[in-house]
């Protein structure tokens, strides 16, 4: 295993996955042929799904020839956990002209180490609170009422059931992809033996 403070042992690209409050560093060597550090300024941008205010920049250093971009814990604790889009912007330092040369995507996973900290994934708890209502359907199954000028309409039993065996089916895979990148056993393979 590489020593993830060390610049020297830091990743290539991108990661696909971070934990909110830790340090993080990876390098774009590929980048760095056709902009080099030199004479460009490569920053990435960040933004969570749904939008918002929140942004999260970072400029790279020059590191041996290639673009090294570091996260402090100080600077990453900061992070909402969620899903994140990034692009990565070029900007040609003898007139600023910048371009937009690569974009993804990554998830924050939430500090455990911070008191209150729910682990569940989204899908875990809508599947958790549609379960809830489920149970919930005997004590007050009233579709729809109004009140004065105001109406709430819940979701029919027929609806609940659908929704929960979709996110039953998310979930399902989220713990079969989480299996695999520990190196488990998914359950997806049939072997024999002859």
């Amino acid at each position: 295993m590489a020593n993830i403070f060390d610049p020297a042992e830091a990743r290539e690209g991108e990661p696909e996955e971070v934990t909110v409050g830790d340090f993080i560093q990876w390098t774009r060597t590929d980048i760095a042929t056709d902009y080099p550090p030199a004479d460009y300024t490569a920053t990435y941008i960040a933004r969570i799904t749904g939008g918002g205010n929140t942004e999260i920049q970072l400029t790279g250093t020059t590191y041996n020839g290639s673009y090294l971009f570091t996260v402090d814990s100080v600077t990453s604790a900061d992070f909402v956990a969620g899903y994140y889009h990034w692009q990565l912007e070029i900007v040609r330092n003898s007139d600023s002209e910048r371009a937009v040369i690569d974009t993804g995507a990554f998830i924050a996973h939430p500090d455990l180490d911070v008191g209150g900290t729910d682990p569940r994934t989204h899908t875990e708890i809508m599947l958790d609170k549609i379960e809830l209502l489920l149970q919930g359907r005997a004590d007050g199954d009233v579709a729809n009422y109004t009140i004065g000028n105001r109406s709430l309409t819940k979701l029919s039993l027929k609806d609940l059931m659908y929704w929960r065996d979709r996110y039953r089916a998310e979930v399902f895979q989220e713990k079969r992809k989480l299996r695999a990148k520990q190196g488990k056993s998914t359950g997806q393979n049939i072997l024999i033996r002859f």
